[in-house]
């Protein structure tokens, strides 16, 4: 009987964590024949989960939406990222879910065992937040949950969307991933219309329904999503931008400066060019500055006149050699 329980609930675990089950698939996790696969299918029936099943070369298990919520089943790590998760997002930038969030991180608190609840009440304890030099935009849960299911499940998207300018339209994609950037977060998809990768901000989308067919996945940009992003939204949003050849190999140079700071292209095994800017001349000298290598800069005008100025503070702030 214990046997039959244990599986029961790793079966369970199992049908949480991924939409669809070919039988055979769960078959093999469970070490089982597909035929005791259907019997524990109908005993979590009989418990009231709603575990539909289709027929045929794709059918499979598949567990619906019922009256009540399942059991979450977690790990040790699923449940410390979970407790972590919620402790953040009380005080996130997600609208409505601030309250809801310390409901949770209270019922998960008291039934966490002993040993979880140290590492995480260790961490809540020791960790103290700087706030933000600027409010984010707030985005709406529900949206964030609609683009995260349309990604799991490559379903293409429709949805109206706010320019920056405050135009509206009306984009067609192929979802790949939701990226969180700072206080904002970023939808990377693919332009169904433009046919190219595009990054729309979340709080600006109002999405559909229903949602359009499904979709085979695309190979992601180079780089994936979160570096597609970053260099997007960094790119965006500078004032002064340089073009630097840098005397140093493109892999040492990647290896200092971040994502959001700038793009290293290759020049040879010796050179390479970094394709960087920044809200500032004095910041974008700062970020040359940590290069510690040599380099070259010819644009903007702002820049050079800046870096020649600090050349000639730093010359007098040491002694004569």
């Amino acid at each position: 009987m214990w046997e039959t329980s244990a599986r029961l609930l790793r079966l369970l675990s199992l049908l949480q964590g991924r939409r669809d089950w070919a039988g055979a698939a769960l078959a093999e996790r469970l070490q089982v024949s597909e035929r005791t696969v259907r019997r524990d299918v109908d005993r979590l029936r009989d418990l009231g989960y709603p575990v539909h099943a289709s027929r045929g070369t794709d059918g499979g298990y598949r567990l619906g939406a019922g009256a009540a919520m399942p059991p979450l089943l977690l790990d040790d790590e699923e449940a410390v990222a979970v407790a972590v998760g919620l402790g953040a997002a009380a005080g996130g930038s997600i609208a409505g879910i601030e309250e809801s969030s310390v409901r949770a991180l209270t019922k998960l608190e008291l039934v966490l065992p002993a040993r979880l609840r140290h590492r995480v009440n260790a961490l809540q304890t020791y960790t103290e937040p700087v706030p933000a030099d600027r409010p984010g935009p707030v985005v709406d849960p529900h949206v964030l949950t609609t683009l995260a299911g349309a990604c799991r499940d490559s379903e293409r998207l429709r949805f109206d969307y706010r320019a920056h300018d405050g135009s509206s339209a009306v984009r067609a994609v192929e979802p790949y991933r939701l990226v969180s950037w700072g206080r904002r977060w970023y939808l990377l998809a693919w332009d169904v219309d433009r046919q190219d990768w595009r990054r729309f901000r979340v709080d600006r989308i109002e999405p559909r329904t229903p949602s359009g067919p499904r979709f085979p996945p695309r190979d992601p940009p180079e780089g994936g999503a979160g570096a597609y992003v970053a260099r997007g939204v960094s790119a965006a949003a500078w004032r002064y931008r340089s073009r630097v050849l840098v005397h140093a190999p493109a892999e040492l140079v990647a290896e200092r400066i971040n994502p959001a700071v700038g793009v290293v292209e290759a020049l040879d095994d010796r050179t390479c060019v970094l394709d960087t800017g920044a809200d500032s001349v004095p910041t974008l000298a700062v970020y040359l500055s940590l290069l510690g290598v040599d380099f070259d800069v010819t644009e903007p005008p702002e820049l050079v006149e800046h870096l020649r100025t600090l050349a000639e503070r730093y010359a007098r702030s040491v002694p004569p050699g």
